[in-house]
Formats: C-alpha cells, sequence, structure tokens
C-alpha cells in the first residue's frame, strides 16, 4: 500500500488532482486509514496508470471515466481511434508549417496581380518553343490554327479568376510565370512523371484495400513531391487541395479514375490528400 504522498511522488501527479479523481470516482483508493489517509494498492496504481495513457492522448476526464467503468471496452478500438484523432492533428499542423515556410521564403504574395501583356506573351511564346511537331498539329485541329490558339490562351490568362487560381498554387505572380518558363516539353520526362503517378495511384488502391492509413499518407506524400517536379513548383499543397476537390466533386473524373484504379478509389484519394494536409471534407 502507498499513501497519497508517494503515489503523487512516484507518478508526478498532484495530491490535489489525486483527491479530484477521487471526488469525481475515477480513481478511489483501496481503503482509507482510520485517520481518513488515502491508500493505493498496485490495482489502484495500475488503473491509475492507464488514466494517465488515455490522459497523454487528450482525452477527456469524462470520457476515461466511462471507458474505465465499461468492463467490455475496447482498447485497441480506442487507442486507433485516438490515433487518428492525433495524426489529424499532426497533418493539419504540416500543412500549416508549409504555408508559413512560404511566408518566410517571400513567396506568399497573395495580392493577385494580374498578368500584364509581357507576362503572357513570355508564357505563351514559351509553350510554342517547347512544343512538338505532333502537338502543333493537334492544337491546329482544335483551333484551325497556331494564332487562335494563342488568342484563346492570351485570353485564358486574363481572366481574372485564372489567374488568382494560378498565384494561389505557386505563391506569386512571378514564380508561376517563372514555372511556365522553365517548362521543356521533353516528352520523356512527362512519361516518366505520368508512370509514376501511375504507380503512386496502384498504391492509393492497395492502401484501400487494405485498409492502410499509412500506406495512404505515404502515396499522398509521394503525389506532392511527383507534382512539385512536374509543375515546377515549391509547395503542391494548393494544387492538391484543389485536385482533391476535384475528385471528390467531379463524377466524370470519378468514373475514368474508378475505371482505371478500382470502384471508390477517386474519392478515396481525394479524402487522403484532405487527411494528409488536416483539412475538413466538405460536406
Amino acid at each position: 500500500m502507498k499513501t497519497v504522498k508517494e503515489v503523487s511522488e512516484l507518478t508526478g501527479i498532484s495530491i490535489r488532482t489525486l483527491r479530484y479523481y477521487d471526488e469525481i470516482s475515477l480513481l478511489k483508493p483501496a481503503k482509507l486509514t482510520e485517520a481518513g489517509y488515502r491508500l493505493y494498492d498496485k490495482k489502484a496504481l495500475e488503473k491509475l496508470r492507464q488514466i494517465m495513457f488515455f490522459r497523454e492522448l487528450d482525452i477527456s476526464l469524462s470520457d476515461i471515466r466511462k471507458i474505465m467503468d465499461n468492463p467490455k471496452f475496447d482498447k485497441r478500438e480506442i487507442l486507433e481511434t485516438q490515433k487518428f484523432l492525433l495524426e489529424m492533428k499532426r497533418n493539419r499542423l504540416n500543412g500549416m508549417i508549409e504555408l508559413i515556410s512560404d511566408v518566410l521564403k517571400g513567396e506568399d504574395k497573395m495580392n493577385f496581380e494580374a498578368f500584364n501583356n509581357d507576362d503572357i506573351q513570355k508564357i505563351v511564346n514559351h509553350s510554342l518553343e517547347v512544343m512538338s511537331e505532333e502537338d502543333k498539329k493537334v492544337i491546329v485541329e482544335k483551333y484551325g490554327d497556331i494564332d487562335k490558339f494563342k488568342e484563346n490562351v492570351v485570353e485564358n490568362l486574363k481572366d481574372e479568376k485564372v489567374g488568382e487560381h494560378l498565384i494561389k498554387i505557386y505563391g506569386s505572380k512571378e514564380k508561376a510565370v517563372e514555372a511556365s518558363l522553365q517548362a521543356t516539353g521533353d516528352r520523356e520526362e512527362f512519361s516518366e512523371q505520368q508512370n509514376e503517378i501511375d504507380i503512386i495511384y496502384k498504391q492509393f488502391a492497395c492502401a484501400m484495400e487494405n485498409s492502410n492509413e499509412n500506406i495512404a499518407m505515404e502515396a499522398v506524400a509521394k503525389l506532392a513531391e511527383n507534382y512539385k517536379s512536374l509543375f515546377r513548383m515549391d509547395n503542391a499543397r494548393a494544387l492538391l487541395l484543389d485536385v482533391a476537390k476535384d475528385y471528390l466533386n467531379n463524377s466524370q473524373m470519378e468514373e475514368a479514375t474508378d475505371r482505371q484504379y478500382g470502384m471508390g478509389i477517386t474519392k478515396y484519394i481525394g479524402s487522403a490528400i484532405y487527411r494528409y494536409y488536416g483539412v475538413e471534407e466538405m460536406k
């Protein structure tokens, strides 16, 4: 038997807290002395260790009491639930850290300044320079001629919403222009990155089939790295969240992706991206 003072010294829990646990019937002492002093046996100490563990997981005292009072409580299920909540918290912090990193690097210039004519001409001319003859033939078939294609691109880049979207993804107008000018038009490089995405999506399918959250989160991290390389960006968070939104709300996209990688995979990937960045899924 140990006194309340000895238990306090052993566990680091204050005497006042131990008394409070007794008052709310969370942890009763094994017995009281004639003088009214609390005494704790090994069983009580084991229960206290359980309480301390749950408190470390930020579980409320009222919920802990419900757990401890229920002889059929599934400790593993509780731990799985708390693990998921802690991962969500961690992911939300990771997302915030990425945003703060952008600000510290001076990349968060979210003034949505419109692309000027010089910016637009640079982007259009460069895209044509790196474009293969095969791609140019496709463009001519779709638009009639190259000039009409250029007009279409110019109009799109002048659109305020398109400009805001690009700046949100890249962090600044300058970054968006720089990324477009870094494009090489290398079909082999693009094909390699597409193959990587295929492998990543198969990993998502494996995660969904086995209900493995670790594999899913690893796949999102790989997808982010792939997008950063493919689109010449420093932070793929905004773009991936846009992808997640489309995956969760675009029925045509869902049909095509599900057909290739398995029923339900599109929404699974969208939800996984939200979880990775700690963003609440829109209902």
